[in-house]
């Protein structure tokens, strides 16, 4: 009953393993034998481990190697894509300079393009103007150019011209608006017209003929006896023999031969310059070039509208015909009279501005 009871009760596993396992374990063998197979085991354990480390190491090597060929690969790749990344940046600058100096072409186009859109805008401008404007533009615009022609030819022909051009043309256009204009124009052209400017080209052909007279004129000093028309004698009422009218004709052919030679001996002249006589022959001809020379001075001058410059010059020539040269000569009668002329005419004359035009032109531009 008790040793039921014993073997009834629960076995404890914590005192009961420790129990089994050294009745389990066999005895190990004595301490000399266990030596000598853990040196065994270190050994082969060390081989193991060295033939790891060789694996290891052998399989590195390979790998570097393959590395190294790999990275030298890649250098080379990495140099060819550098040589190559040069000549690409030399060709995208040289494409960069040529886009620039496509780009200043360009510039250079459109600004000459804008300029030419201005100048087309202006036209367009000028061409949608009204009718009534462009007429009073181009009265004004010729009124202003016949006032510059009229300055410098110093002549009122041209602004004459001009202003009855513009009152043809409005005449022409009919406007009540521009009756304004048409007035002023009247005034300015009678304005215009009473002002007596010289004709310079009329002066200028008097002067060119006096110069030509002047070789032509006979000078006090040189002056040639006048022979008179002889008079004739009253036919006799008587009939006259045969013999007579040879005999009369011969005689009075040797009366009259000696009576020229008697006229050209001695002449009587009234001489207000005696100088003028004693004029010797070979200062004649520097006398009429000088003459010539103040003309041709004059006439310059008149061109030039220097009015009182060809006055002095006229003057001077006007005293030397009346002191050298025979006033009782038609042609020096003829040049006097054109010297004369020229020098009357030969005066600074303002021409006058058609200003009431000009207001009239501005205020009906200024009302539209």
């Amino acid at each position: 009953m008790n040793d039921i009871s014993s073997a009834a009760q629960p076995i404890d596993p914590a005192t009961a393993l420790p129990q089994t396992v050294a009745s389990e374990t066999p005895q190990l063998a004595p301490s000399g034998l266990g030596d000598v197979r853990g040196w065994y085991a270190l050994a082969a354990m060390l081989a193991v481990v060295a033939g790891v480390s060789l694996t290891v190491a052998w399989k590195t090597s390979q790998r570097v190697k393959v590395i190294e060929k790999e990275l030298v690969q890649r250098i080379e790749e990495s140099q060819a894509q550098a040589g190559e990344s040069r000549l690409l940046a030399k060709q995208s600058q040289d494409t960069v300079l040529a886009a620039a100096a496509k780009v200043t072409l360009l510039e250079a186009r459109v600004a000459e393009v804008a300029i030419q859109r201005t100048q087309l805008e202006d036209l367009m401008r000028s061409l949608s103007r009204s009718r009534d404007e462009n007429l009073l533009v181009d009265i004004d615009a010729g009124l202003r150019v016949a006032m510059q022609q009229a300055a410098l030819t110093g002549s009122a022909e041209p602004l004459v011209a001009m202003l009855k051009q513009a009152d043809e043309r409005l005449t022409r256009y009919d406007q009540p608006r521009l009756e304004g204009v048409r007035r002023a124009i009247a005034r300015d052209l009678d304005r215009v017209k009473s002002v007596a400017a010289p004709d310079i080209p009329s002066l200028s052909i008097k002067l060119d003929e006096a110069v030509r007279l002047i070789d032509e004129l006979p000078l006090l000093s040189s002056a040639e006896a006048r022979t008179s028309a002889a008079v004739p004698e009253a036919a006799a009422s008587t009939v006259l023999p045969t013999w007579w009218p040879d005999w009369n004709a011969g005689w009075k052919a040797i009366s009259e031969r000696v009576w020229a030679e008697a006229k050209s001996l001695i002449r009587v002249t009234r001489i207000d310059h005696p100088d003028a006589m004693l004029l010797a022959p070979d200062n004649a001809f520097f006398v009429r070039e000088n003459v010539k020379l103040r003309l041709l001075n004059a006439r310059l001058a008149l061109l030039s509208r220097q009015f009182d410059t060809a006055q002095r010059d006229l003057q001077v020539v006007q005293t030397a015909l009346d002191r050298y040269f025979d006033h009782s000569s038609r042609r020096t009668m003829l040049a006097s009279d054109l010297v004369r002329q020229v020098s009357v005419l030969a005066r600074q004359v303002t021409m006058p501005k058609p200003d009431d035009t000009l207001v009239a032109l501005t205020a009906v531009s200024a009302g539209r």
